[in-house]
């Protein structure tokens, strides 16, 4: 009786949770929309980019902000690290460690001799409005500087390339535990080189869904570019892969494989949180003004109230479904709801930031299950938090910010998930009937800590 009164009780506190907001995201819409009218009326004076007109100090600030996000997000790649290396078993902690600071690496050396350019190669485009330019990216010699956009542009580089390599470390932990270590770094090149540059291209680059609407494509910070770039290729490589040896029972029943470490996974999701703050906050792009400073504070804000909405929903919403909290539900609930808000931190008010969040903890309580049924095994649940919070958070912007579309939006990430599906699938199949993809099963047993890396995380726990 006890037990089914909490229920109700904590069902009712999720859904004012959810439905109380509603009203108020609706009268702050309607205030977007004018604050973007009366934002476009006034624009010439004060808000014009201080730096496109030299002033040395905007340009200071706004490589500033591209420097700090930039070292944020790279110290996301030690949250995945950890997160991973918490999530998976004990005999496959090394190789988590291993691939991670492997394709952090890959991906610096790819965005840097074919990335960036592919990305904004412009003027001199492969394929105009889709590819970039094919050659290595350079910048400024010692003790010099370019006005150009308003900062220096090695730190605009540094900046984009620290999100190339998110997107790897996305489809790192997904595949965990049964992929051999070079197939997956193979992969990497071609992912962090040419798939997420084409696409950010696409956008970011200005390419076509950036030029050929009449309202553009709108991802902020890359809740699709980014995020769902990542969970397309890491579900056409669960697909592919199959799942671990023991994982799904002939008669539908799920084998839990233990994780080595909860409070490293901890720890690693409270890294990618404050890494989140540049991803969000460095991509409004410039700091040289008051209106800048302004608004790169209240995607910090935002940011922080979407993971901590993404947790409560989740928290909230294990207890009613199954009487006890999953740890790794609660964790992936915050990175779901810092997904959500990606593709647009700024234009939410703290209450439609909240819901956002907690829609994306939901679609991972909701997600994980569903794939389990599927028998795709995502080994740290990056698919619910990046693929399917990423599309959400993408396809929900129109609600707050009234200069956008549901229906470009849709095109958006309809084009961008079947790209890279088709692409990534045609890469997974190539390296599977070629070097393939897969450790044995006396390896899988063994663990790739020693099958592979011959080095043991916890070597007073394996054999």
């Amino acid at each position: 009786m006890r037990s089914k009164i909490l229920r109700f009780l904590l069902l009712f506190i999720l859904a004012m949770f959810i439905i109380a907001p509603i009203s108020v995201i609706a009268q702050d819409a309607a205030q977007a929309a004018t604050a973007v009218a009366e934002t476009a009326a006034e624009a010439p004076a004060e808000e014009t980019s201080a730096a496109a007109e030299g002033d040395p100090v905007a340009f200071v600030f706004n490589t500033l902000l591209f420097l700090i996000g930039g070292f944020l997000v790279m110290w996301m790649a030690a949250g995945f690290a950890m997160l991973e290396a918490g999530l998976v078993q004990t005999k496959n902690v090394s190789m988590q460690c291993l691939k991670n600071i492997m394709l952090y690496s890959v991906a610096g050396i790819m965005f840097w001799l074919v990335g960036y350019n592919l990305m904004y190669g412009g003027d001199s485009a492969l394929i105009k409005d889709y590819v970039g330019s094919l050659m290595p990216y350079s910048w400024e010699a010692p003790g010099k500087g370019v006005y150009g956009d308003g900062y220096a542009t090695a730190s605009d580089w540094f900046f984009q390339m620290v999100f190339c390599a998110t997107t790897a470390s996305i489809v790192s932990g997904t595949v965990a535990e049964r992929i051999k270590f070079w197939p997956f770094i193979i992969f990497t090149i071609f992912l962090t080189g040419f798939i997420y540059p084409i696409v950010g291209c696409w956008e970011w680059g200005g390419g076509w869904l950036n030029t050929n609407f009449e309202i553009e494509f709108s991802d902020f910070a890359g809740s699709t570019l980014v995020h769902s770039v990542g969970g397309w290729a890491a579900l056409s490589g669960a697909i592919i892969l199959g799942a671990r040896s023991g994982k799904y029972g002939k008669d539908g029943a799920i084998r839990p494989m233990v994780a080595s470490n909860i409070p490293l996974a901890t720890l690693g999701t409270f890294i990618l949180w404050m890494g989140w703050f540049g991803f969000n906050g460095a991509s409004q792009l410039a700091l040289g003004s008051i209106g800048d400073a302004s608004d790169v504070s209240r995607i910090f804000c935002n940011t922080n109230l979407a993971a901590c909405g993404g947790v409560v929903a989740c928290v909230l919403l294990c207890q009613i479904m199954y009487g006890k909290i999953d740890v790794t539900m609660a964790l992936n609930g915050a990175l779901a709801g810092l997904v959500a808000i990606t593709a647009e931190p700024l234009f939410p008010s703290p209450w439609a930031a909240i819901l956002i969040g907690a829609v994306g903890g939901v679609i991972v309580v909701v997600t994980v299950p569903i794939l389990d049924k599927l028998k795709i095994d995502d080994v740290v649940g990056a698919i619910p938090v990046h693929l399917v919070a990423g599309i959400f958070g993408t396809m929900v912007v129109p609600v707050t910010n009234p200069g956008t579309s549901f229906a470009t939006q849709g095109i958006g990430v309809v084009a961008v998930g079947v790209f890279v599906t088709i692409v990534s699938a045609v890469i997974w199949l190539a390296l599977k009937y070629t070097i393939g993809i897969r450790v044995s099963e006396e390896e899988e047993r063994v663990g790739l800590d020693k099958a592979e890396v011959g080095v043991a995380s916890y070597p007073e726990f394996v054999n």
